[in-house]
């Protein structure tokens, strides 16, 4: 599953965009550099259910932003990304 797979499946199961999810993570002091991602792990698990994997991508996000490394860009297989940005703010919204 790509990152924005993951975060798209996120939105689904959440109701919240990806946005959203990250302005209540840095709301509660998530996006400070002291906080392990696990820590996050187990409030996206209490509060949204989310599992490990969901959970890591949306880690990556709220530690480092939408840019993902150009490595997962244009790949073959399930994991490719189209962008090495990821779209945070709804599927509904999203470019083509």
């Amino acid at each position: 599953m790509s990152f924005q797979a993951y975060l798209d499946t996120i939105e689904d199961k959440t109701g919240l965009t990806p946005r959203q999810l990250l302005e209540m993570a840095k709301s509660k002091g998530y996006d400070d550099p002291n906080v392990k991602a696990g820590e996050i792990l187990e409030w996206l698990k209490a509060d949204y259910d989310l599992g490990r994997g969901h959970g890591m991508a949306l880690v990556h996000v709220i530690k480092k932003g939408p840019q993902i490394d150009q490595k997962h860009v244009g790949t073959t297989g399930t994991h490719r990304d189209d962008s090495d940005v990821l779209w945070l703010d709804g599927k509904a919204t999203k470019p083509a």
